[in-house]
């Protein structure tokens, strides 16, 4: 069966949101690293806020003689995903980003649903990219197999993975990776009780 990989960068106390307000240093080696497992998946699930971002920029950089090398080709990975960008709003939005698509998620009942249809279907992984609600909504709601999270060494004020969580959340490692900005990447999966 598919697994939701949620895949995001993060401050030491769990900070998610306005990344530009706290990322220190870009690194190749970290870039190379979302590249690599880029390729691992076919779907891609994101809120409204992280989609009009990633919107913004991942098309037109397949094509950008701009663009790094490594960009284009984590372009060409992007461009080629199934999007499901989540919204709570009911109006109908106009999604320019190819094979992109709203769902509305109104309950916590409609997302579980969802999920569990997107995961009993042919595919490979399914990447949950944020932003915060939706990451948050996520783990709340038990619905992440793996956590590749990329901790950078700052403290800063913002929304936390764990504003919404009412209890523990056990976690086994499977992983560590400490990268050349002094950046460490974490993967871990839920541990079963």
């Amino acid at each position: 069966m598919r697994k939701v990989v949620l895949a995001m960068i993060t401050t030491l106390n769990g900070r998610l949101d306005k990344p530009h307000e706290w990322v220190t240093s870009i690194s190749g080696e970290l870039d190379i690293e979302f590249n690599r497992f880029y390729g691992t998946f076919d779907t891609m699930l994101v809120g409204n806020r992280t989609y009009a971002d990633m919107a913004a920029y991942w098309p037109s950089a397949e094509t950008d003689p701009a663009t790094s090398e490594l960009n284009r080709q984590m372009a060409t990975k992007l461009n080629s995903y199934q999007k499901y960008v989540f919204t709570r709003a009911d109006e109908k939005q106009t999604l320019s980003w190819n094979k992109a698509e709203q769902i509305f998620a109104q309950s916590d009942d409609d997302i579980r649903q969802f999920v569990a249809a997107l995961k009993s279907r042919a595919g490979s992984d399914i990447y949950l990219a944020g932003g915060a609600w939706l990451a948050q909504t996520f783990t709340r709601l038990g619905l992440i197999d793996e956590y590749r999270l990329f901790v950078y060494p700052i403290f800063s004020k913002g929304s936390s993975w764990f504003d919404q969580l009412q209890d523990n959340r056990n976690l086994e490692l499977i992983s560590t990776t400490t990268y050349d900005n002094t950046v460490v990447g974490l993967h871990y999966k839920p541990k079963a009780i």
